[in-house]
C-alpha cells in the first residue's frame, strides 16, 4: 500500500511540471522509437521477401519416362507435405509450348518428332523452410523421389538476403544499445537535477530519521514513470509513422499485384518495448540516486 502511495505521489509530482516532464518523455520516446521502427521495417522486409515470386523455389525435373499422370500424382503428394506451401506442375506439353513461343525456334521444334522436355514441378517451401539450411534439407529429401532426374535450388539470393538482414539486425542491436544508454543518461540527469532541487527536503528528511531507502523510493518511481511514458510515446510515434506509410506502400504493392501490408507492433513486442523502457528508466534513476543521494548529509 505504501508503494502505491509513493508511486501515485511521484506521478502527481510529474504532472505538476507538465512542460519539463513532456519534453523528457518525448526525448526518451524518440530515442526508443528509432530502433523500434527499424526493427519493424526489418521484419516487414522479411515478410515481403517471402512474397516474392519464385522465392526459394525448388525445381524438380522429372525423367522422360514419367507420364503426366504420374507427375500429377507426385505433385498432389507434395501438396500434402507440411514443409511445402505450393506445388506447380508444368507438363511436358505446356513446357514445349512455352519454349516454342519464347525461344524463336518453332520451325526447328516442328521437325522434332518426340517432345524432348520433361515434366517440371516447381515447389515453394513454407516460410519456415525457406531459409538456407531447412531449404537444403528439403531439397535433399525431394531428390530421393524415384521419378526426379534433377533437382535444383538457387540459394545464392537467399544467402545474400540473409547476410544483409543479419548485418541489419546487428546494426539495429548496436543502435538500440547506444540509444538505450542515452535513455539511462537522460533519466539519470533528470533525476540528478530533481535531487538537487529537493536538496533541503532530503536534508530535513534525514534529520528526522528518514533512511536512504525511504528517500530513494520516490525517485525510483519517477524514473520508472519516465521510462514507461517514454515507451508509450515511442509506440505512438512508430504507429503514426506506419499509418502515414501504409497508403503509399499499399499503392506500390498494388502495382505489383501483391497483397503486402505493413505490419505494426504486435502485443508481445509492445510489452517488450514498455517493459524495457521502464527498466531503463528505473536503472537510470537508481544510478543517479546511488551517486548523489549519499553526498547529501544534514549539517
Amino acid at each position: 500500500m505504501r508503494h502505491l502511495q509513493v508511486a501515485l505521489a511521484s506521478l502527481g509530482r510529474l504532472v505538476r511540471t507538465p512542460l519539463s516532464t513532456l519534453m523528457t518523455i518525448l526525448v526518451i520516446g524518440i530515442a526508443l522509437a528509432l530502433p523500434s521502427g527499424l526493427y519493424l521495417l526489418l521484419n516487414n522486409a522479411k515478410t515481403l521477401s517471402g512474397n516474392w515470386d519464385g522465392a526459394a523455389s525448388i525445381s524438380l525435373f522429372m525423367t522422360q519416362e514419367t507420364s503426366e499422370q504420374r507427375a500429377e500424382q507426385i505433385a498432389e503428394q507434395l501438396r500434402n507435405d507440411p514443409a511445402i506451401l505450393k506445388v506447380q506442375l508444368i507438363s511436358r506439353t505446356a513446357a514445349l509450348e512455352e519454349f516454342r513461343q519464347l525461344s524463336g525456334f518453332a520451325d526447328v521444334l516442328d521437325s522434332i518428332k518426340d517432345n524432348p522436355l520433361p515434366s517440371l514441378l516447381i515447389v515453394e517451401p513454407r516460410p519456415e523452410h525457406a531459409e538456407p539450411i531447412p531449404a537444403e534439407a528439403l531439397l535433399a529429401r525431394l531428390r530421393k523421389i524415384q521419378e526426379v532426374e534433377f533437382a535444383q535450388l538457387d540459394l545464392e539470393w537467399v544467402r545474400r538476403f540473409h547476410a544483409i538482414t543479419e548485418i541489419a539486425q546487428r546494426g539495429v542491436m548496436i543502435l538500440a544499445s547506444l540509444l538505450g544508454l542515452s535513455v539511462l543518461l537522460i533519466v539519470g540527469n533528470t533525476i540528478r537535477l530533481e535531487i538537487q532541487n529537493r536538496h533541503a527536503e532530503i536534508e530535513i528528511t534525514k534529520l528526522i530519521g528518514g533512511t536512504n531507502a525511504f528517500i530513494r523510493r520516490p525517485f525510483l518511481y519517477n524514473g520508472a514513470w519516465y521510462g514507461l511514458f517514454g515507451g508509450i510515446s515511442a509506440w505512438l510515434m512508430v504507429a503514426v509513422s506506419l499509418l502515414l506509410l501504409d497508403n503509399p506502400v499499399a499503392q506500390l504493392a498494388g502495382l505489383y499485384q501483391s497483397g503486402f501490408e505493413l505490419r505494426g507492433i504486435d502485443f508481445s513486442t509492445l510489452i517488450t518495448l514498455l517493459g524495457g523502457s521502464t527498466v531503463l528508466g528505473l536503472t537510470g534513476s537508481w544510478i543517479a540516486v546511488g551517486r548523489h543521494l549519499h553526498q547529501i548529509e544534514p549539517s
